[in-house]
């Protein structure tokens, strides 16, 4: 798990505005443009950013591209942070 992409991934306000609008599924990457006021090459950029932490996957639909959360690596970091709760 790369513990360090995921924090860094999840620094940044725009990348966490993107993970919120993914809460409710699935949608394309011009929706989601739109959706957040950003110019598509920000998004990109903030998008990559997300898939290089494994914070979302994308599927391919005819001409489309659609991003949905991964929620699995959630669960893996929190499980992490508890951990560091734990007393020895």
């Amino acid at each position: 798990m790369g513990v360090a992409k995921v924090l860094s991934a999840l620094s940044d306000d725009d990348r966490r505005k993107i993970l919120d609008t993914l809460k409710q599924g699935k949608i394309s990457s011009g929706d989601l443009a739109k959706k957040l006021g950003i110019s598509p090459q920000a998004l990109s950029y903030h998008l990559k950013k997300l898939k290089n932490a494994d914070l979302i996957y994308e599927t391919k639909y005819k001409n489309f591209i659609y991003y949905e959360l991964n929620l699995t690596i959630l669960d893996e970091v929190i499980m992490w942070i508890d951990s560091l709760r734990k007393e020895n």
